[in-house]
């Protein structure tokens, strides 16, 4: 991954994190647990595409099952946000800016009830069984709303922040012109016009500018 998206991502990240844990952790919310890791990983894997999305989503969820108060085998998290970030940067726009916000939406309800399916099932599978006694229906409703309701005020900013960050001078110094991407278009907010294209036609302008005035120049002297 490139050096600003690191940064950024890990910012983020443990930011995220310590809201869950002192804020959202502590709301005793009937269910499951608004999930502001699972927000912050679809935010920037919708931005970073599947690979990158899938990296933030295991070192987010390593994170997580390592900080104080997780009771939960380590990897665990790791696993499910690993998942889930790769599915959700397969969905990635290509112009890499979104249309609607009907898409997003569906892509937190679908992650919610992804992540709780996935997470359960790897309990069971280590002998975890905390969600039998909660009960998996009021786990996976509650999750969906909690996290539908709250990606609103999550999701646009951190994709907002990841598309900005993309024009970062560390990011890959080694790409010569870059052609269409979400940094580019971040940048034209919604004007319609390339900024590339803009300076190449200034310089072509002021290069003609000077032709013409050598040639008046040359003119006046031949006379």
């Amino acid at each position: 991954m490139r050096v600003n998206r690191i940064l950024l991502s890990s910012a983020l990240v443990v930011v995220a994190l310590v809201i869950q844990v002192s804020v959202l952790a502590r709301l005793h919310l009937p269910g499951a647990v608004p999930d502001l890791m699972l927000l912050t990983v679809l935010g920037l894997a919708l931005v970073y595409g599947h690979v990158g999305g899938a990296l933030v989503g295991f070192s987010a969820g390593l994170l997580a099952d390592l900080a104080p108060p997780a009771d939960h085998a380590a990897g665990r998290y790791a696993l499910v946000l690993c998942v889930i970030g790769y599915l959700a940067g397969l969905v990635k726009p290509e112009t890499g800016q979104l249309k609607s916000a009907t898409g997003p939406m569906v892509v937190v309800v679908a992650a919610a009830l992804g992540s709780t399916l996935l997470y359960a099932g790897v309990g069971a599978l280590v002998g975890d069984t905390a969600a039998r006694h909660v009960g998996l229906g009021s786990l996976l409703f509650t999750a969906a709303l909690y996290d539908l309701l709250l990606a609103p005020f999550v999701v646009p900013g951190v994709m907002a922040l990841a598309r900005r960050a993309e024009n970062d001078p560390l990011a890959e110094a080694g790409s010569a012109v870059k052609t269409t991407d979400i940094s580019s278009g971040w940048l034209s907010g919604g004007t319609g016009l390339k900024i590339g294209s803009q300076r190449n036609g200034l310089r072509v302008k002021a290069a003609r500018a000077r032709m013409a005035r050598a040639g008046r120049i040359k003119g006046v002297k031949r006379l």
